[in-house]
């Protein structure tokens, strides 16, 4: 799969140091873009770092908390200042809940996963968004789920979290779609990545388990994430507004 139109634009990507979001990092490199890729984990973004030095594109990587607004506004000018303008935007930073119902779930659990999932993708928008009104385009992919549009995907938290992203992402689109701006979501379901890595803990039969009830019988690879947002941000979809992209192997259709 190969888009010309990547030749020299400029990416930004949260929760580029592993899984979904490092796939995104090398997707887009390869076809030539330049890439920030933004994350708290230094040691995967060094791996990120040397899985990009030999491709078309570059990666610049910046370890920052999505959760602060001062460390968004950083990257987003390192970005600026060695690529130029924004021109897509992949919120996937996100962290689980452990499944956890809402009587286990405590203040702090709560607010960290609403804070890292939900405001730190408000926060790294807001601080990109302008950029891309200058220009009359931008594309923005956040990062929802299956438990943002069906229970058990998750625990109270993340499930919220997601769905709010959801109906986020939406509005996103209707408030700017006439400005030139782009707004949908994918929702990926079992995907394996190290932020799954304890349902293949042990003996594996959660993940066993997770396979079996999928549809498609496996698990999918962040790559194939990946794929899917190279397609959407494309001019090839053009037309696709505010919807949520599921990648899920048939798991909804059950």
């Amino acid at each position: 799969m190969h888009f010309d139109e990547y030749e020299g634009k400029t990416v930004f990507i949260t929760g580029a140091a592993s899984g979904i979001g490092q796939a995104q990092a090398i997707a887009f490199a390869t076809q030539g873009a330049n890439v920030l890729g933004m994350d708290l984990d230094s040691e995967g973004l060094a791996k990120t770092t040397d899985k990009t030095k030999d491709l078309t594109g570059q990666f610049l990587a910046h370890i920052g908390d999505v959760t602060e607004k001062s460390e968004i506004i950083l990257a987003v000018t390192k970005a600026n200042k060695a690529f130029g303008t924004i021109h897509i935007l992949l919120n996937t930073a996100g962290i689980l809940d452990n499944y956890t119902p809402t009587l286990d779930t405590t203040e702090d659990m709560w607010d960290r996963v609403l804070s890292v999932n939900l405001k730190g993708t408000f926060l790294v928008t807001n601080q990109v968004l302008p950029q891309m009104l200058k220009q009359s385009h931008g594309v923005i992919i956040n990062m929802a789920s299956i438990a943002g549009m069906v229970a058990g995907g998750g625990g109270a938290a993340y499930t919220a979290s997601k769905h709010a992203i959801i109906g986020y992402t939406k509005q996103l689109d209707h408030d700017y779609i006439k400005q030139g701006i782009r707004a949908n979501a994918i929702a990926p379901g079992a995907i394996q990545t190290p932020m799954n890595a304890a349902d293949f803990a042990g003996d594996g039969k959660i993940a066993e388990w997770v396979a079996a009830e999928t549809p498609a019988g496996r698990w999918a690879k962040p790559e194939e994430v990946a794929s899917l947002t190279l397609f959407l941000a494309s001019e090839h979809a053009d037309y696709i507004h505010g919807t949520v992209m599921t990648i899920d192997g048939g798991w909804l259709e059950k």
